[in-house]
């Protein structure tokens, strides 16, 4: 049985399916599931966002995703389901960029591997983002894969 899942979705013709991801890191032997949900909202700095488009080199993207996974199989242990699927394209506010789901034994395992993974795809994907105003002017974000630290 697979106990991870890496994926993309190509915003123009597949949405993230938070059910599917709560689906696959279920075990009838896990009592902890926790997930993160990214979605596109509607201000950021200050100014009216309407969407955000997501660029990435697939293959490392992909590379990395499994790096993450690998991190938190050897953090926490093999009796772990992981999910990792990340955008890519263009999104309206309200859109899902990206859904983090795990599965384990205890809820305290649960919510530290959600963040540990999360925060590592935040900071070491190579995923870019523009934002699109209200004003009809776009900008790419400095995301937090360019930050020091997580």
């Amino acid at each position: 049985m697979e106990r991870v899942h890496l994926g993309i979705a190509d915003a123009a013709t597949r949405s993230l399916d938070i059910g599917a991801a709560f689906d696959f890191v279920a075990d009838p032997g896990f009592g902890g599931y926790n997930a993160f949900v990214g979605r596109i909202r509607d201000l950021n700095h200050g100014r009216p966002v309407v969407g955000v488009s997501y660029d990435m080199f697939d293959a490392l993207a992909m590379q990395r995703f499994r790096e993450i996974a690998d991190e938190a199989v050897a953090a926490f242990g093999p009796d772990i389901r992981i999910w990792i699927e990340h955008a890519k394209g263009r999104l309206d506010v309200g859109g899902v960029a990206v859904v983090i789901a795990v599965g384990t034994r205890h809820r305290d395992e649960a919510f530290r591997a959600c963040r540990q993974v999360i925060e590592a795809v935040k900071h070491t994907v190579p995923i870019w983002k523009q934002e699109h105003y209200e004003d009809g002017s776009s900008e790419w974000s400095e995301g937090c894969s360019l930050c020091h630290a997580p």
